[in-house]
């Protein structure tokens, strides 16, 4: 009876062993991340531009399934980061590729190509309360003061060119209009606006462009890079167009910069172009 009881559990020990044998790791279990077999990883990612810095990258790891990861940047720099930031040597196109496995040694690689280039800046300069109909703190002259160049322009209800109000200027010749802008250097840029003058006596108004921030009466004539001086007076009621054409040179603001002589002048709806 004993001996047959040992022989059984001799049996048994075989069995178990050469079943052990039969597994590759029977004690092995899945790793955190990896699925067991049924979903073998998927590799996946996206990415974005540094705003502040074009040559910079950050990726973001989209994969499933996937424990590990492994970049290749494309200018023989990796990363073994899930979700890394990269800043590239220069403009050009760079194939990233992602490999992702899991545990158990299985793996997907999914590649794209991305072109690094300088993003262009577009710029449009902006004149503010263009037509004086802003009935902000300074009664329709907001943006439009510089007490160091001369007297504070008046505002007319009539005529004017558009919208309800425009700025008048006395024939006394003592009040003027400035107002600082942002432009880009080395463009060519015009200004064009409406205006009207009495019909006597004969006068002048004069849009002038000035390099950058001018308080100094006398700096206004060096600092002058173009001007237009006006003089139609054919119909006090009806607005004609001008304009004055001006490059900035290494000029990152310029002023409009508006003064009149010996005749009542009117000056409406302002607008600044970029030339071609």
């Amino acid at each position: 009876m004993k001996r047959n009881i040992f022989q059984a559990s001799v049996w048994m020990a075989l069995v178990l062993v050469g079943f052990l044998s039969a597994c590759e790791d029977p004690f092995a279990f899945p790793e955190a991340g990896s699925l067991e077999d049924l979903t073998p990883p998927q590799a996946d990612f996206s990415f974005e531009q540094n705003e502040a810095n074009y040559l910079e990258f950050t990726f973001s790891n989209t994969s499933i399934s996937a424990t590990d990861y492994e970049w290749n940047f494309g200018d023989g720099t990796t990363s073994t980061e899930k979700s890394p930031s990269h800043e590239f040597a220069g403009v050009g196109s760079y194939t990233i590729s992602l490999t992702a496995s899991d545990k158990r040694g299985a793996t997907s690689e999914v590649s794209e190509t991305i072109v690094v280039e300088e993003p262009v800046v577009l710029f449009t300069p902006e004149i503010l309360n263009p037509g004086f109909d802003i009935e902000g703190e300074d009664s329709y002259r907001d943006h439009w003061r510089n007490g160091d160049l001369g007297g504070v322009l008046q505002i007319t209800s009539s005529p004017v060119h558009d919208g309800e109000k425009a700025a008048k200027f006395p024939s006394a010749g003592d009040r003027i209009a400035y107002q600082l802008i942002d432009v880009q250097p080395n463009k060519t840029y015009t200004v064009s606006f409406y205006y009207t003058m009495k019909e006597s006596p004969a006068g002048s108004m004069t849009v002038a462009i000035l390099a950058g921030d001018v308080t100094d009466p006398a700096a206004v004539e060096s600092a002058t890079l173009a001007s237009v001086e006006l003089t139609d007076q054919t119909d006090a009621d009806t607005y004609v167009s001008g304009s004055v054409t001006f490059e900035s040179g290494n000029n990152a603001k310029v002023a409009i910069f508006i003064s009149n002589k010996d005749v009542e002048t009117r000056i409406d709806t302002f607008e600044i172009t970029e030339d071609e």
